[in-house]
């Protein structure tokens, strides 16, 4: 099952606007808040996934050697 990533108005807004201002000063270019939420909405389905998945995999990796030092303890 493929989880969609949801974000309240005010990270939509916060990014919306980081994109605009990435364009305007990388690349020079205008976009409007369509394009900007469009670009959003394709990151946060296509590329969004891939980030959060990397974030489990290493919110794992971190519990597992946690666990690794609790046993460490035992007597």
């Amino acid at each position: 099952m493929k989880r969609k990533i949801n974000l309240n108005k005010e990270a939509k807004d916060l990014i919306t606007s980081e994109i605009k201002r990435y364009f305007s000063k990388e690349r020079e270019e205008d976009i409007g808040d369509l394009a900007a939420t469009i670009l959003l909405d394709f990151l946060c389905e296509n590329i969004g996934p891939i980030f959060y998945n990397q974030g489990i995999k290493d919110s794992i990796i971190y519990i597992n050697d946690k666990l690794d030092d609790l046993y460490n303890l035992e007597i």
